[in-house]
């Protein structure tokens, strides 16, 4: 269903919060965990809290505790009205209710925001891209739990009910034109809740943040008026960093094999090709930089299915950076990718 947040991670800028000398006061409020620190006349705020079925967490600065704090509140609380609407781990959420029964009348306006980026990416990537893959998660997580792999014919099956075509999408009604159809957004709205949650923060006056909603976001600099620096995971040994990335405001999302794989040799994991309804075989990891998260987000699924040697004219048709990791270990990287 989701894919475990830990594939790209800061490495350098969170925990400079937590230097000795630094004044900090921690506390909890609701469900979200609190911490401030007062450093070069700025107050940092950070909130973390569960979401999406993983830890998400909020650093950001500004001059007036006060405002920060409104700030951060309201972040938090849309991340949870977001998760109530669009996380399947959740029974009760919008997308459930909706793979549920095969309609959803007077659905939320902003799962049919996200619903029409998503189509939108699926339509310019020839379907690459494809919301309607949850029955190909259903069948291998069935198959997994037997210890084993489905079969030809079960895949094939599922991927029968892939199409993103079969979706329609308006403002009264989410409908799914055949029975056993369902959706999944575990693919783009981490992503998505990146841009809201900036563009939250940005609407308060906060100049500088660091956003992990699975994906990341950033606005200015660190606490000590550094570049932000994420560290970007070996998908075979994520105790080590291929490289570090200096983040220049845009969003990073990734995508990797190990983050949710069916088989030990990483041949079959929760990336599909929406076509064949199997793993892409040639990449381990894809990172996408770009000023939308949910954009970001969905094209390290297109990236996969395009393959290695389609990468680099894939990241200029789009305007956005991309990272790429093949199954031996190799990576490559566009022009626009700055390595700290």
């Amino acid at each position: 269903m989701n894919k475990p947040r830990r594939l790209v991670c800061q490495a350098m800028g969170l925990g400079a919060l937590m230097a000795p000398g630094l004044m900090q006061v921690q506390a909890q409020s609701g469900q979200a965990e609190r911490a401030a620190t007062v450093l070069g006349g700025l107050v940092w705020q950070e909130r973390k809290l569960l979401g999406f079925g993983t830890t998400l967490g909020i650093k950001a600065a500004h001059a007036d505790a006060t405002v920060l704090g409104k700030a951060l509140d309201e972040s938090v609380a849309l991340l949870q009205h977001l998760d109530q609407i669009l996380s399947l781990f959740r029974p009760d959420s919008a997308v459930s209710l909706l793979n549920a029964e095969g309609l959803l009348r007077d659905p939320p306006p902003e799962l049919v925001g996200i619903l029409r980026v998503a189509q939108s990416v699926s339509a310019r990537s020839a379907g690459a891209f494809d919301v309607t893959v949850q029955p190909l998660w259903k069948v291998f997580d069935a198959a997994q739990k037997r210890g084993r792999l489905p079969d030809d014919k079960a895949i094939d099956a599922a991927r029968s009910l892939v199409g993103w075509q079969g979706l329609i999408v308006n403002d009264r009604v989410l409908a799914l034109k055949r029975p056993n159809m369902g959706i999944t957004l575990n693919g783009i709205a981490q992503g998505h809740a990146a841009d809201r949650v900036r563009a939250v923060l940005q609407r308060h006056g906060v100049q500088h943040a660091l956003i992990d909603t699975g994906e990341w976001a950033t606005l200015g600099r660190n606490a000590h008026q550094l570049p932000w620096v994420l560290g970007l995971a070996d998908p075979r040994d994520e105790t080590r960093f291929i490289t570090r990335l200096l983040a220049d405001g845009r969003c990073v999302a990734t995508s990797a094999d190990d983050q949710l794989s069916f088989s030990q040799d990483h041949r079959y994991h929760h990336i599909f090709d929406p076509h064949t309804g199997r793993s892409p075989l040639e990449l381990a990891s894809v990172s996408v930089l770009a000023e939308s998260g949910a954009l970001a987000d969905a094209l390290t699924k297109v990236f996969f299915v395009a393959g290695p040697q389609k990468a680099s004219g894939l990241a200029k048709a789009w305007g956005v950076d991309a990272l790429w990791v093949d199954k031996q270990g190799r990576w490559t990287a566009t022009a626009g990718i700055r390595q700290a």
